[in-house]
């Protein structure tokens, strides 16, 4: 059964505060892996294995948010699976191939504008492109329906806020931070928990969708090893975030309280943590893991790039949490506290993209 799950979807819209105009950052990354991807599955899926008399291939993207990210990703794996397909029709007596997608996110993803953006070229791709509402962390496809399966930049959101970090009876009280910085050893252990055990559920319910010999691809951001998060430029900004919620307190627009309460349910492995996840599970094996610079990490991000980027990605659970009206407040305060005091790239430490291609025994 799927867990009680947090929802907090990017922002949704097409407006210039939407995730769909602000999130090149993660299609940066996206990109970076397309040709590792293409070159994965024309080497090594094995179409025959997976059924000879395959007709219908199914592709599911867990945690699609909205557009263009999600379609670039699709249709990349769709191009390779195609071209892999015809290499082994020459060679063997194959069916002809239609493709099925799915699109899953929480049931309060804007699938709407999601849809409306799908680019015109993929609609002759895909005989039934479907929107499936509902945590991925917990089963949302049929047992044995996948043949790929795809997420980038998700499983660091949990399925929740860890217990007591909220509590100031707690050890794990994280006091006045709004995110798992690493700076409270028994703060970072709670997050640390929640974690292991969301990646436990959302690794049993893939490999319960996926067909034996099926594929998983993920991407996203982890730290290297021994690397604490508040050394990340990333972290950095959402410190400031906290402390522009604390001036707002000072002002009378929220309350101390308030931002005690609250915390981000966000969490950012170490590259061991994230390798001991996948192999404690058992029911798949690691094809590849790899780890390198984002791409965009070689220069230097601009403050309104910043602002904008984690806008886009925050400003749901900042409303559900402050309520209307503060988002406005907020990211002003941020840019102005990002220009008086820029981020040095050059002295933070960087998390990395990961690369992980798995499959189900």
């Amino acid at each position: 059964m799927p867990t009680s799950s947090q929802s907090y979807p990017m922002s949704g819209g097409e407006d210039q505060h939407s995730y769909i105009h602000n999130s090149s950052y993660q299609k940066a990354a996206v990109d970076g892996i397309e040709e590792k991807t293409r070159q994965y599955i024309l080497e090594k899926i094995d179409l025959l294995n997976l059924n000879p008399d395959l007709s219908t291939f199914t592709i599911a993207d867990f945690g699609c948010s909205i557009g263009p990210n999600t379609f670039h990703a699709v249709q990349n794996i769709i191009d390779a699976v195609k071209r892999k397909h015809l290499k082994e029709s020459q060679e063997n007596s194959l069916v002809f191939l239609e493709f099925q997608v799915y699109f899953n996110d929480q049931p309060n993803n804007d699938f709407n504008t999601l849809f409306r953006s799908q680019p015109p070229s993929s609609q002759q791709e895909y005989f039934s492109v479907v929107g499936v509402p509902g945590s991925f962390y917990g089963r949302v496809l049929p047992r044995n329906s996948i043949h790929i399966g795809y997420t980038s930049y998700t499983t660091h959101w949990l399925s929740k806020v860890p217990e007591h970090v909220c509590d100031k009876k707690s050890p794990a009280w994280n006091k006045s931070y709004i995110q798992c910085n690493n700076l409270i050893e028994e703060v970072t252990k709670a997050y640390k928990v929640q974690f292991t055990k969301d990646m436990s559920v959302f690794l049993k319910a893939r490999a319960e969708e996926l067909v034996p010999g099926g594929l998983m691809i993920a991407l996203g951001q982890c730290l290297p090893d021994g690397v604490p998060m508040y050394e990340t430029w990333s972290c950095i900004v959402k410190d400031t975030i906290g402390d522009c919620l604390l001036d707002m307190a000072i002002s009378g627009l929220t309350t101390i309280e308030k931002i005690e309460l609250f915390n981000l349910p966000v969490y950012f492995p170490e590259f061991s943590e994230l390798k001991g996840a996948i192999e404690q599970n058992g029911s798949f094996t690691i094809e590849m893991m790899e780890t390198e610079d984002h791409p965009l990490e070689a220069m230097q991000l601009t403050n309104d790039f910043i602002t904008s980027m984690f806008r886009a990605i925050f400003s749901k659970v900042i409303e559900e949490h402050f309520g209307n009206g503060v988002v406005d407040e907020l990211f002003d305060k941020l840019a102005k506290k990002l220009s008086k005091q820029p981020i040095d790239f050059e002295k933070c430490k960087k998390q990395m993209v990961y690369y992980i291609v798995f499959k189900r025994k």
